[in-house]
């Protein structure tokens, strides 16, 4: 099996073609093996097989070249995975609205894949989770087929670790961290990512590798809680925090920038942490430090809320109420087109509760997709940004920093604008009316 690796006479199969399954995909198909892509989204596979891409930082070019190959194949019928000799789960690991783990996504797929495992496949959960899934959930599930985990079939847990829009890095660049519970499904796991990536992390358990990936995220969400904190504090002290952190990371040891925002969005951070503390509490441990993280950073809303409210009083005597408001950037972070987890969202939506009239714009999200949270919201259409258009508004909330927006521009046509981001930086005209928040 190793040298079917080593030869590429392997066929890879990646279920969820979403923001981890679509690079790895790509990943796949650069190394030289034939790939199956699998989704339960029928446009999805449309989208793919007539080589057109429905991720902004993905491009048709790259879509195209993997369709046009001969050695990608994309489908709605899981049946089609039974030819495959790995199977790579990477589908939604979001919470229940109690903040709970919600394995459905998981479960389902190892149902649905029940039927069709067969001896000697090797199946590699990516999706984020807690310390045990692989072991605790998916492993049972699979077994139901009559084979054994370790003897018949392989199993591993690889957590992904993709960035969607970073520049910088790609799935084969980033290092992966590679677990599992038997000797042999560790090293065809290490095997199958060794062709893809400059560099595989062993570790010692499926569990290992969980808990890496959990620990990466709430490294970020203590962090971004701590500056998200020190950001208010600051703030009535009269002191910029974007000032003090552009200082600080000056020192070129012990200290690493991390800055604050609306917010927390995207898959990991508001997320990741809360596997943590469902799973502790399975061995009466209380996680205070990472939950007080998540209510710092969840709290971070309502506090520009309030530094909006405040703005609108002191400087134009009235309130949310009846003013209308824009948001700029829809998108979770800068540059892309992911909703996952935005905060911008959450503004909207209590902007509303408060009597506001609310837009957006966001050049990279022309209307807002249908969300698990957020409902309501669907179908709410990006607007058009102008000098006209600002004008109209009696307060702009810069809630992403997209590059691609004049700020200058924004800050010359607007009455007040709220900025959460220090996208306004570079801004030198018109700085009193910019509050950050």
């Amino acid at each position: 099996m190793l040298a079917a690796v080593g030869e590429r006479r392997f066929n890879v199969a990646i279920i969820g073609l979403g923001y981890v399954g679509l690079p790895l995909v790509r990943a796949f198909w650069r190394a030289g093996f034939e790939v199956t892509g699998f989704d339960i989204d029928p446009p999805k596979i449309t989208s793919l097989m007539a080589g057109k891409s429905y991720i902004r930082h993905f491009s048709d070019e790259d879509v195209a070249a993997i369709a046009q190959s001969g050695r990608f194949h994309a489908t709605s019928d899981i049946a089609d995975l039974a030819r495959a000799d790995a199977i790579l789960i990477c589908v939604p690991t979001p919470l229940t609205r109690h903040r709970e783990p919600d394995m459905s996504y998981i479960v389902s797929t190892a149902e649905h894949l029940l039927p069709h495992l067969k001896a000697g496949q090797t199946v590699i959960l990516e999706s984020t989770t807690y310390p045990g899934t692989t072991h605790e959930v998916l492993k049972p599930i699979l077994e139901r087929s009559g084979l054994t985990a370790g003897r018949d079939f392989f199993l591993a847990f690889s957590p992904e670790r993709e960035d969607p829009g970073n520049p910088n890095y790609e799935t084969s660049t980033i290092p992966k961290v590679v677990g599992a519970d038997d000797p042999d499904s560790r090293a065809i796991a290490i095997a199958l990512y060794q062709a893809i990536v400059q560099s595989v992390v062993p570790v010692s358990s499926a569990a290992t590798a969980e808990a890496v990936k959990l620990s990466e995220n709430i490294f970020r969400s203590v962090n971004i809680a701590l500056v998200n904190e020190l950001k208010v504090i600051y703030d009535r002290m009269g002191i910029d925090i974007w000032e003090v952190i552009e200082a600080a990371k000056t020192k070129p040891f012990g200290y690493m920038p991390f800055y604050p925002g609306p917010g927390l969005g995207g898959h990991c951070i508001p997320i990741d942490p809360f596997y943590l503390t469902w799973k502790a509490r399975e061995f009466a441990i209380t996680t205070k430090f990472v939950e007080l993280a998540g209510e710092i950073n969840t709290a971070m809303p309502d506090y520009v809320i309030t530094r909006t409210a405040e703005a609108l009083d002191e400087r134009f005597a009235k309130g949310l109420n009846g003013s209308r408001v824009l948001i700029i950037g829809a998108a979770y972070k800068k540059n892309v087109d992911d909703m996952r987890e935005s905060p911008a969202l959450v503004l909207i939506e209590r902007l509303k509760l408060r009597k506001a009239t609310v837009d957006y714009h966001d050049p990279y999200v022309p209307a807002l997709p249908s969300t698990r949270k957020h409902k309501p919201l669907m179908g709410m259409k990006s607007v058009e940004l102008s000098a006209e258009t600002l004008g109209q508004f009696d307060a702009v909330i810069i809630a992403t920093d997209h590059d691609c927006i004049d700020y200058q521009a924004l800050v010359s046509a607007s009455r007040l604008v709220i900025d959460t981001r220090n996208a306004t930086k570079a801004v030198t005209e018109h700085r009193d009316r910019i509050v950050k928040a």
